[in-house]
């Protein structure tokens, strides 16, 4: 049977602009991950490792044009919004290398025996080591810092694993060039170029996390592909760690006192949120809970006004366009659902931004009107109206877990001279992994303090996919009890050859 061929499509046009390759096969991805596997023993250098990330920021800058032209022409992201997610995805591989070379990922720890304790103590030694082989979903908004080059594989590398990506089909021309820089990097650091290889393929995806000598995978897409992953990798004769980003609807409630205070201010700074990237981002805000009355009202004709003078956008293919269209539908559909701007069809291959409102009151208990509660991506936003804070804590409560979650506050409110705000604060905690005040989600910081995950669907795992302990996801403890020191692994001998950081006896 010929195999299937992968065609890079414009999403301005909807046409075919060429054919990247083929989907792999059974035995392809069998293959790809067997040679990842055997790298395992090249990648344990970490100095070996940190060069290698370098060389691969270095190589994706040096071509810079022509990955940001080959991105923009099969996602139409546009060469602005490209150019800064390059400078994310080398910027991220660089802090992974200096990540490697600190080593404190490796949570070093040693407890001298100690036989005056009751119990006794043995002596113990533990570090952490890479599970192996790790699958990669690239993800389709983010064709470089969720992608090939992105920071799962960076984690991944940086933590000791071959990775295999399986390719996003929004992006398989960019997805092909980036995989031949990092194996080009990999070859001048001195690895084996197939400690990184690329799939295509539905079903390659689904073989790839079925294979046996595949360690662990990380996901960045819908509710429905990460949650068949997710049970495909724990149906496994041995499960293996899954860490999917899922979905979120990024709640955000605004206060009566900072409506009061600035409601036209948050309406356009919520436009600017909702159309960042034609609405195409994981912490896109989804749900905006808005005080009914004279405040809320300034502040949902700002957001129009914003709206209105937002021009049509291409999304990133066109099934993701005809998703977009019928769920705006379906949602505006609902009884006590307006659409004061109307999102929908721009055009034969354009989407233009709306938003609609619906009271409190219809989200109080199960009822057609939960299609709200659920995802819709694209640039679209949903206003509920809430009379008093009962029924907007009723509303947060019926929320599922997310990615982040804001709250628009006073000033009085944020300096701690208006009762509740720190109740709303652990209200929303519990809802997601990161919380906004007075911001907006979308813009996730690459840092050592960042977290981007969240309860179930937005995440399978309480793990982070982005700042520096997203590492932690592909590495396992062990601990060494009363191994000589001759025998036990440079990291953890006593007279601390290499230099790391280390926690010794409590210290």
């Amino acid at each position: 049977m010929a195999a299937t061929p992968v065609w890079s499509v414009d999403p301005r046009t909807g046409k075919q602009r060429e054919q990247v390759g083929h989907e792999a096969t059974a035995r392809e991805v069998d293959e790809a991950v067997r040679a990842a596997h055997a790298t395992r023993g090249a990648l344990a250098d970490r100095t070996v490792r940190a060069a290698f990330l370098r060389a691969a920021a270095d190589l994706l800058d040096g071509a810079a044009a022509e990955v940001i032209g080959t991105a923009d022409a099969e996602t139409a992201l546009g060469a602005p919004r490209l150019t800064g997610e390059l400078g994310r995805t080398t910027g991220q591989l660089r802090a992974f290398a200096d990540a490697v070379d600190e080593g404190a990922y490796l949570d070093i720890r040693i407890d001298h025996a100690d036989a005056s304790l009751t119990p006794p103590r043995p002596e113990l030694r533990r570090y952490k080591v890479p599970l192996g082989v790790v699958a990669v979903y690239a993800a389709s908004n983010f064709p470089l810092a969720f992608s090939v080059p992105g920071g799962d594989t960076a984690s991944a590398l940086a933590a000791g694993c071959p990775v295999v990506v399986k390719a996003h089909p929004d992006h398989p021309a960019t997805s092909a060039l980036c995989g031949a820089l990092l194996r080009r990097a990999a070859v001048a650091a001195g690895l084996p170029a197939d400690v990184v290889a690329v799939v295509n393929g539905f079903d390659a995806g689904l073989e790839l996390v079925r294979h046996p000598l595949v360690s662990a995978a990380g996901f960045t897409g819908s509710i429905r592909g990460g949650r068949a992953l997710f049970d495909a990798a724990a149906a496994r004769p041995v499960p293996i760690p899954f860490h999917g980003e899922l979905g979120s609807l990024n709640p955000v409630v605004v206060t009566p006192a900072a409506a009061a205070e600035r409601a036209e201010e948050i309406g356009g700074g919520l436009a600017g949120s909702v159309t960042l990237g034609v609405g195409q981002f994981c912490v896109k805000p989804g749900l905006v809970l808005v005080p009914a009355g004279a405040d809320g009202d300034r502040l949902t004709e700002a957001l129009a006004k914003a709206l209105g003078e937002t021009g049509p956008g291409v999304l990133l293919d066109h099934r993701m366009r005809d998703a977009f269209i019928a769920g705006v539908r379906e949602r505006a559909a609902l009884p006590g659902v307006e659409a004061p701007v109307t999102p929908g069809p721009g055009g034969e291959h354009t989407v233009t931004a709306g938003f609609l409102t619906v009271p409190a009151a219809r989200l109080a208990g199960p009822g057609p009107h939960e299609l709200l509660l659920e995802e819709c991506f694209g640039p679209v936003t949903v206003l509920v109206r809430y009379e008093g804070r009962g029924e907007a804590t009723a509303v947060l409560d019926r929320l599922p877990g997310n990615l982040s979650a804001t709250l628009h506050l006073s000033t009085a409110e944020t300096e701690g001279a208006a009762a509740g705000a720190a109740e709303l604060v652990e209200r929303v905690t519990a809802l997601a992994g990161r919380v906004v005040v007075n911001g907006w989600p979308t813009g996730v910081a690459v840092a050592p303090a960042q977290h981007h995950g969240g309860p179930y669907p937005a995440a399978t795992s309480h793990s982070t996919s982005v700042g520096g302990t997203a590492i932690e996801r592909w590495l396992r403890p062990v601990a060494y009890q009363s191994v000589p020191d001759a025998l036990l692994p440079a990291e953890l001998r006593e007279a601390n050859p290499l230099g790391l950081p280390r926690r010794v006896t409590g210290a």
